[in-house]
């Protein structure tokens, strides 16, 4: 005796067919599955907004830039109107036009952006002086164009370097100060030697 096996039926294709759509969509799935993580809650509330990965650019009344920040994540908290970032890389930008460079572990923007303050590794560079800052806690008004440091700073434009207790730099106008405590390192010039 010869066994005939049935020809699969309407019910069978239709059953298939969901199947291969539903693996189809699973596959297919918009949802981030990566669960971003929670920001804490901190003394000043819930933020109502975080963005990462985030570029912000400030602009003056003259449609001008004059800041900009990069940073992986911020987090904005209405109760105190402060936006926090999360290691920022920031340009600030003179009224000549010169790039200032700024970065550090935490930034905080206080209400309507200003005062920024930079804290934990603070860095703020002046590429066409070749100079640049070192130091924990970092503050800068924007307004002013006014940048500077109550703890100790090392400000290095090399070969030289020199620390001091309190820094102080006017972008605006390309000045800059090291006080209180100041030492120094700077290296005598290499002799030239006289052609004979």
């Amino acid at each position: 005796m010869q066994l005939r096996l049935r020809k699969p039926g309407f019910r069978f294709w239709l059953v298939v067919i969901l199947l291969g759509l539903g693996a189809w969509l699973a596959f297919l799935d918009p949802r981030d599955t990566i669960i971003p993580n929670m920001i804490p809650r901190n003394e000043a509330g819930e933020p109502d907004y975080y963005l990462e990965d985030a570029k912000l650019t400030r602009f003056n009344a003259q449609g001008q830039a004059y800041q900009r920040a990069t940073t992986p994540r911020l987090a904005h908290t209405p109760e105190d109107d402060v936006t926090r970032l999360k290691t920022p890389d920031l340009e600030l930008i003179d009224d000549d036009g010169r790039d200032w460079i700024a970065s550090a572990d935490e930034g905080r923007l206080g209400p309507d952006g200003n005062p920024i303050v930079l804290t934990g590794n603070a860095h703020l560079e002046a590429p066409q002086e070749r100079w640049q800052l070192d130091t924990e806690e970092l503050h800068y008004d924007n307004k002013t164009g006014h940048a500077w440091s109550e703890t100790p700073a090392l400000l290095r434009q090399p070969p030289q370097e020199m620390r001091g207790e309190r820094f102080d730099a006017w972008i605006h106008d390309n000045r800059a100060r090291l006080t209180d405590n100041v030492t120094g390192f700077h290296p005598p010039e290499p002799q030239k030697e006289s052609a004979q």
